[in-house]
């Protein structure tokens, strides 16, 4: 065995790394959630500019880049729906309730285009022929009709009356979801309304045969459905993180303050112990 010298250089060292460790990682999670707010806040600003600024055509929104954040854009359109099926991405909540987004798919009229070809009263799903006889002509768009709260019963479904098959004009924003890539799987359930589980665009041209355009436009107003518009672009606020930074910076704090105090219980204990010894040598 060492000597108590030994043993307590060991001990004093180990509490010394072990509490500049942690108080490093805490002002660090700290300094991460500041850098956080940051961003919130320059998003923020750049979603007030672009809901200031005029309305994009569709044409407009699909030349920006694949990866360019879209969200926030006014966009202005004139579009038909495709069919009558309505979409409803599950576990969504509003104002304390549980329920679901619905949306429907719609054709985007554009020069050159015949946008009928893709107008029928078929309520199911879109067959691969009408895919083909389409797939030269500019991505389809889904639409947010809306918050619908759920039934007790998930086997009953919201009975939501689709947008008729004319074509409307449509003013509002759009938004992208973003991934979560713990969960980003589609889970669509068949039918004549789809349920489905994470709003993955790309996941759900392939499930209805077409391609989507990259963003989902929510509507100002959409002639006789009057249904609630939750608008959540920024999760969390730069508030939020700056009071979670503040949490960081206190627990560093209290932690270092503990580990001073016992570090100095531990010193406290250890003088009288080599006082003795050197006078036991000296004898």
């Amino acid at each position: 065995m060492g000597s108590p010298l030994r043993v307590w250089r060991l001990s004093t060292g180990l509490l010394l790394l072990v509490t500049v460790s942690v108080f490093c990682i805490l002002v660090k999670l700290g300094v991460w959630q500041l850098d956080r707010a940051e961003q919130k806040t320059a998003w923020q600003a750049t979603l007030s500019a672009r809901q200031a600024a005029s309305e994009l055509s569709f044409d407009q929104l699909l030349a920006f880049g694949a990866d360019e954040r879209l969200s926030g854009y006014r966009l202005s359109v004139n579009a038909t729906p495709v069919n009558q099926q309505i979409l409803l991405l599950d576990n969504q909540v509003f104002e304390g309730r549980v329920g679901y987004l619905a949306y429907q798919v719609f054709q985007v009229a554009h020069a050159g285009a015949n946008t009928n070809a893709v107008t029928g009263t078929n309520t199911g799903a879109i067959t691969s022929d009408r895919a083909e006889a389409v797939k030269k002509d500019l991505p389809w768009l889904m639409v947010e009709l809306g918050f619908v709260a759920a039934n007790i019963d998930r086997r009953i479904l919201p009975d939501i009356t689709p947008v008729p098959l004319s074509a409307i004009s449509l003013t509002g924003r759009v938004y992208q979801k973003q991934i979560n890539p713990l969960s980003h799987q589609l889970h669509a359930e068949d039918g004549h309304v789809m349920r489905f589980q994470n709003l993955n665009l790309a996941a759900l041209a392939e499930k209805i045969g077409h391609p989507l355009a990259p963003v989902v436009l929510q509507p100002d107003s959409i002639p006789n459905i009057a249904l609630p518009k939750p608008w959540t672009p920024i999760p969390l606020s730069a508030q939020k993180h700056q009071g979670y930074a503040l949490q960081w910076f206190t627990m560093a704090a209290v932690f270092l303050s503990l580990m001073l105090w016992i570090g100095w219980k531990h010193l406290i204990k250890a003088t009288p112990n080599s006082t003795t010894s050197k006078t036991s040598e000296n004898e």
